[in-house]
């Protein structure tokens, strides 16, 4: 898989990649705690994180997780993440996550990695639905899920609870293939 597009690399986040990771997320936890609960909750320390990295490892080997790390050439710094969750491969279905490090955002970076990733799966895994969740506050979010071409199908009411303990709505965005 060689996903690129101007001076960034989207590749499936690797074991060694474990201080990477966590340098991203550390850098953004102000910013994802809301709404990255899990994966800010699983990285609270660089050895959190490590260890996480290896349970991410036999999800990637399960399919059942896919976290797509955005990769800055010139610096070989991770500045984001599009991820796929929520697998269900009886439809097939998934769920897609994206953010973007601070210094990085308003570039359309999330944007154009989120349509090769969604190319990518796509082509390979035969998915025939894609959804994103957002709650309505979260501009940025429903801006990226919008300009690939997913729709609004609804809001759940109280479906998620953010890391404050804030139980909130969600839209649910949906994309459908083939």
């Amino acid at each position: 898989m060689n996903l690129e597009f101007d001076n960034y690399r989207i590749a499936i986040l690797g074991i060694e990649e474990g201080e990477a990771f966590f340098n991203l997320i550390d850098t953004n936890r102000a910013r994802l705690e809301d709404f990255f609960a899990g994966t800010v909750s699983k990285t609270r320390t660089l050895a959190d994180t490590l260890e996480y990295c290896v349970e991410i490892q036999n999800t990637i080997k399960s399919k059942t997780y896919f976290p797509y790390m955005i990769t800055d050439v010139n610096t070989g710094e991770f500045v984001g993440l599009v991820d796929v969750k929520n697998i269900d491969w009886n439809v097939p279905k998934a769920e897609l996550g994206s953010f973007i490090d601070s210094r990085y955002e308003s570039k359309g970076i999330v944007s154009k990695a989120t349509k090769l990733v969604v190319g990518h799966i796509v082509e390979k895994h035969k998915f025939i639905k894609l959804l994103c969740r957002a709650n309505s506050r979260n501009k940025s979010s429903i801006a990226v899920i919008l300009k690939n071409g997913f729709e609004l199908e609804g809001t759940i009411r109280k479906d998620y609870r953010t890391t404050k303990g804030e139980i909130v709505d969600l839209n649910y965005y949906g994309r459908v293939f083939y």
